[in-house]
């Protein structure tokens, strides 16, 4: 796989360990991660991209996946596997 996973995240987060749990699952072998908590000026950036303020938020490729919940329901849905093959 060699799609781009990108996931804005803190160090004491539940839902980014089981964001990340997933996709490594998945076969995912690098999450580009950015830590918000030690950078509020990626914090600001992430809000404006997502209009979130929310963790994790999660990029795969191009599209913005949303959060966990997000994450999950993609996978439930069947449409994680062929967003992670860049399809």
């Amino acid at each position: 796989m060699s799609v781009r996973v990108l996931m804005y995240s803190t160090g004491v987060c539940p839902y980014c360990v089981m964001a990340e749990r997933l996709l490594k699952a998945k076969g995912v072998e690098v999450i580009e991660k950015i830590r918000i908590d030690l950078d509020p000026d990626q914090r600001t950036e992430m809000m404006q991209k997502t209009g979130r303020r929310t963790v994790p938020q999660i990029y795969i490729g191009d599209t913005h996946v949303g959060g966990f919940d997000d994450l999950s329901a993609l996978d439930r849905g069947g449409k994680l596997d062929p967003l992670l093959q860049g399809a």
